[in-house]
């Protein structure tokens, strides 16, 4: 085990989301769920598919931000194409595993990127549901939330972005079966197999209790024996996170960088 900040922590806890996932398609979406796809790729799951980020597949992941400095020369190894045609192919046929941030998240499972307060006249506006509602039931969705609080982590979402188990947002309560992968926050690692309505914890961070998790949570998380604690990274994944953000954006994830307090 090495030295590590808790942003690296979050990534290479967040890349277990991929593990024994099949040939689908990885998709990362900001920079802490791409560089954790594309450790997945790069160690325990060599068969996931991974894009450019515009519309070819590569052969190996693309390294963030300009190819200026380290990068200074860099070119993608290309294996195909991947045009929307293509990725909504595999998005429909549930051949895709995102990760994004959403900005509120419940117990059920359901997110929120489009507004906080009522719809009808919100307190602020962000980015709009997006493809959310397409993904969220077409494909696995895991989730990476640097920010835990109640103010994330709520009873329900202000909006439904994303479906999620929640009877009362479908027809006569019957709710479909939704693929949820993990949910990745600086204070631990959850998942959506609990009862619904409950999530459950998974892994807690170095340092971090239970009693922590619950004052900074909306709703009751459900725990049992076999939460652990997140191991730290090896030498070999912090080197190919450096090989694979060398300018940096990681460093940015959490605010002043915190080193992970063993």
């Amino acid at each position: 085990m090495a030295s590590c900040t808790l942003a690296e922590l979050m990534i290479v806890a967040a890349s277990e989301a991929w593990r024994n996932n099949g040939e689908v398609l990885a998709n990362g979406i900001g920079p802490g769920p791409r560089l954790a796809a594309s450790l997945a790729k790069l160690t325990h799951s060599p068969e996931l598919l991974m894009t450019d980020s515009e519309s070819r597949l590569v052969e190996a992941p693309v390294p963030l931000g300009p190819r200026t400095g380290p990068l200074e020369g860099y070119a993608p190894r290309y294996s195909g194409r991947a045009d929307f045609s293509r990725i909504f192919d595999m998005v429909w046929r549930g051949k895709r595993h995102a990760m994004i941030g959403p900005t509120q998240i419940d117990g059920w499972g359901q997110t929120n990127l489009s507004c906080i307060g009522d719809y009808r006249q919100p307190k602020s506006a962000i980015l709009g549901v997006r493809g959310l509602p397409g993904n969220s039931i077409s494909h696995r969705n895991s989730f990476f939330l640097p920010s835990h609080s109640k103010r994330v982590f709520v009873s329900r979402v202000d909006m439904v972005s994303g479906a999620g188990r929640d009877p009362a947002q479908w027809p006569d309560g019957r709710v479909p079966e939704l693929q949820f992968g993990l949910v990745i926050s600086n204070l631990g690692v959850f998942d959506l197999e609990a009862p619904v309505g409950q999530m459950r914890v998974v892994r807690l961070h170095p340092g971090i209790s239970l009693d922590m998790v619950a004052e900074q949570t909306g709703f009751s998380l459900l725990h049992d024996a076999s939460t652990s604690i997140t191991p730290l990274p090896t030498q070999e994944q912090l080197d190919l996170l450096r090989r694979l953000d060398p300018h940096d954006f990681r460093s940015k994830i959490l605010k002043g960088n915190p080193i992970v307090d063993v």
